[in-house]
């Protein structure tokens, strides 16, 4: 299994708000969290206060370090 992490939600959280906001992570991880926290999408648009949602760690993405070339300088 993934490593994964266990976030709360918080008043007014709803769950693509919450991976975004712990993830920073779009629609793209969405289908995961669901197969990560089965029933969850019974609670509807609005998590309830305080429940535990399982994320996934995400790996990092590298950034593309060569070097860039201007046609003008």
């Amino acid at each position: 299994m993934t490593d994964t992490l266990i976030v709360t939600s918080k008043l007014g959280d709803t769950l693509d708000g919450l991976i975004w906001r712990e993830l920073r992570a779009g629609p793209e991880v969405l289908q995961t969290v669901l197969d990560l926290n089965p029933g969850t999408a019974d609670f509807g648009l609005f998590l309830p206060v305080g429940t535990s949602i399982t994320l996934p760690r995400l790996v990092e993405k590298t950034v593309d370090t060569r070097n860039i070339i201007q046609l003008w300088s």
